[in-house]
């Protein structure tokens, strides 16, 4: 495998925050799963996303989300591999699926929207990982 190859390999199966977020922003019809614990779900998430966690996985997802939308799974962090299970789940039932690199944790760094029972939110962007967007006046 070259190198070249490796990583279209990985770039088809892994997205980030940003190209989840500007994806979404374009229109593209993708269903975002949560595959975090109901407690995790509580404490906020990616706006309209889909809790499920993944071990429900191949129960739910043939009953839920018609088999040619496209999957992006997600977690807590980089430091989470449950992701990865939900992904797999969602793979050998046949669904296109990516794991968004970085989890619900990077997803909130960077300032997108969560939301939880209080409705949507967003938090201020941690310059370690995203670019601040400062507003001039013409």
């Amino acid at each position: 495998m070259t190198s070249a190859d490796y990583f279209a390999a990985k770039l088809a199966h892994e997205t980030d925050a940003s190209d989840l977020h500007a994806a979404r922003k374009a229109g593209e019809r993708i269903a975002v799963v949560d595959v975090r614990s109901d407690e995790a779900w509580a404490q906020g998430r990616v706006m309209d996303a889909i809790h499920m966690h993944y071990s429900e996985i191949p129960a739910r997802a043939p009953q839920e989300i018609p088999l040619d939308t496209p999957v992006v799974v997600y977690c807590w962090s980089p430091g989470c591999n449950a992701a990865d299970k939900g992904a797999l789940a969602f793979a050998q039932l046949g669904y296109e699926v990516k794991v968004m690199i970085g989890g619900f944790e990077y997803w909130v760094r960077e300032g997108y929207p969560v939301e939880d029972a209080d409705g949507v939110h967003r938090r201020p962007v941690d310059a370690l990982t995203g670019i601040a967007r400062i507003r001039t006046r013409a």
